[in-house]
């Protein structure tokens, strides 16, 4: 089984980016499943019906996210829709709404997809994301999946490096997303678990982690806070990484970054 993941999906030009991209990498890689953080997704926050139908009429099947995920209003209606492809992290309070965790058809098979949020250096208070994945894979049981994929979106790179060997030989992969910048450390753990600290992102290449540069700078410089803006052309940084499950066993057997750079 094979699953595409792209790391943070940043703002128009990100969308841009998969709508190129994708169709060539589905025919290039051949995945079972295609999931994408969009917690970037709308103008560089949160996510709304209009952009992830983007993404979907691309060729995405499942969408994750992070502590961003609720600054639209509209994502409130996409999470609680029926049969819903959005997740919010898991371990936000049980009183939020939509699911954190779904288990989705892959052809014969059943493959679980979990969001986890970290809680180093976040402003938010979250559940603790290590006692709630013990909790979701005791609630779901594992005999008649054929794979396990959690999406940590997380700050720290020491907790999700902890979260991946805590969950070595658990699940199938332990994917980092939220910093935006990938990092070279993708691995297949000792027990089976694929992993890596950060994926990376679908932003723009000429930027600060997928923002315009200027007003960034500016805000280092004086101590405001400043405007999110997204450059919606030139050059994009897609972010990926491929990954080969075994069903029978759900761990991982080839894992590796797909990276590319186009021009929209």
């Amino acid at each position: 089984m094979k699953i595409l993941f792209f790391g943070d999906v940043i703002g128009k030009i990100g969308r841009k980016a998969i709508r190129e991209a994708l169709p060539e990498m589905k025919k290039e890689y051949e995945p079972d499943l295609v999931i994408a953080n969009v917690e970037n997704l709308a103008h560089g926050t949160g996510v709304t019906s209009k952009t992830l139908q983007e993404l979907i009429e691309a060729g995405a099947d499942v969408f994750t996210s992070g502590n961003h995920i609720f600054k639209k209003p509209e994502a409130l209606d996409l999470l609680q829709a029926k049969d819903s492809v959005l997740l919010r992290p898991a371990n936000y309070l049980p009183t939020m709404p939509g699911a954190g965790y779904k288990i989705v058809t892959v052809g014969s098979r059943s493959l679980l997809v979990v969001n986890l949020l970290g809680r180093v250096f976040m402003k938010e208070e979250f559940d603790c994301p290590f006692l709630e994945i013990d909790k979701i894979l005791t609630e779901v049981g594992q005999k008649d999946l054929a794979g396990i994929i959690v999406d940590f979106h997380g700050e720290a790179t020491s907790e999700k490096n902890a979260l991946g060997w805590y969950l070595d030989g658990r699940v199938s992969a332990v994917l980092g997303t939220h910093t935006h910048v990938p990092t070279a450390d993708e691995r297949i753990l000792p027990q089976g678990t694929a992993y890596i600290t950060d994926v990376g992102m679908v932003g723009a290449t000429d930027s600060v982690i997928g923002d315009k540069k200027e007003p960034i700078i500016e805000s280092f410089l004086t101590g405001k806070s400043h405007v999110i803006e997204i450059p919606e052309e030139g050059e994009v940084d897609v972010d990926a990484v491929l990954l080969e499950i075994d069903p029978k066993t759900r761990k991982a057997t080839k894992f590796r970054r797909v990276d590319r750079k186009i021009k929209v």
